[in-house]
């Protein structure tokens, strides 16, 4: 874990309230696998004190990007920074994303901004060799991922609740069709999506997959217990033990959504 000021290289807005900010930190570079996160001082003085986690969007040999959506006073004040300004952060954290030596055909799913810490995944699939398969599902067609901004080779297969573009419904409506073909999946997305996967995903039980889990966290170092979920395997950190876990060892049933006061 290292705890840099990073410059910044840039920060844009590529859909509405949504941005893509490319910081330079080879030290944290050099150590972020796929999945993993970073906590980031989002403004100054002592009214902001606490970091947000925000996933690793991608990694270069140079730095990582974040791919973060404003919801409070931090990530406003965060979208406002400048090329040229820095940003304090701390990372890489976590327990990241693990392809298995025999897998070779990849299933990713995205929910919403849950795309965030999956294409750093599909970057080390592809240079790996791997064939990759992304889903993505969201509202409408203004909210889904610039196409522009994806590795080369992925072509997302996209589905939207109102029908704007892709499939019309939801993602987990069209996920049945492509988990035969695949070894391992990958998912990340909001807990309802999660949920309903847990009720109707009868094809996962006997399918590697794994998830990310987005939650609330004070610290990110395992010493606040704010991201404590239930797993088979007793109460779990999403900050050390994850924010990857194996779908079948969370029991959905009795983790609740994040809440936020305004102030992330």
């Amino acid at each position: 874990m290292k705890l840099v000021n990073a410059p910044i290289i840039s920060n844009t807005e590529v859909l509405p309230n949504i941005y893509l900010l490319q910081a330079r930190a080879p030290e944290i570079a050099r150590l972020a696998q796929p999945g993993q996160y970073v906590m980031v001082r989002c403004g100054e003085g002592y009214d902001m004190p606490l970091r947000r986690p925000l996933a690793i969007h991608r990694i270069s040999k140079d730095g990582i990007f974040l791919f973060y959506t404003v919801v409070g006073r931090g990530t406003a004040w965060l979208s406002q920074r400048e090329s040229g300004e820095r940003v304090d952060m701390f990372g890489p954290l976590g327990k990241g994303f693990e392809i298995y030596p025999s897998s070779s055909n990849l299933l990713l799913v995205a929910g919403g901004v849950g795309i965030a810490p999956l294409l750093a995944l599909a970057e080390r699939a592809i240079d790996s060799g791997l064939k990759v398969r992304l889903v993505i599902g969201e509202k409408n067609a203004a909210k889904i991922y610039p196409e522009r901004l994806l590795p080369p080779g992925i072509k997302p297969v996209i589905t939207t609740e109102d029908g704007s573009l892709g499939q019309k419904g939801m993602v987990t409506d069209i996920l049945p069709q492509f988990i035969a073909q695949a070894d391992q999946v990958f998912v990340c997305g909001p807990l309802p999506m999660y949920q309903a996967i847990s009720k109707t995903g009868k094809k996962l039980k006997n399918k590697p997959t794994q998830v990310l889990l987005e939650t609330v966290m004070g610290c990110g170092v395992g010493a606040c217990l704010s991201c404590s979920i239930e797993t088979r395997q007793g109460r779990k950190l999403v900050c050390k033990d994850g924010p990857v876990f194996e779908f079948g060892d969370i029991l959905w049933d009795k983790i609740a959504a994040p809440a936020c006061s305004g102030r992330c």
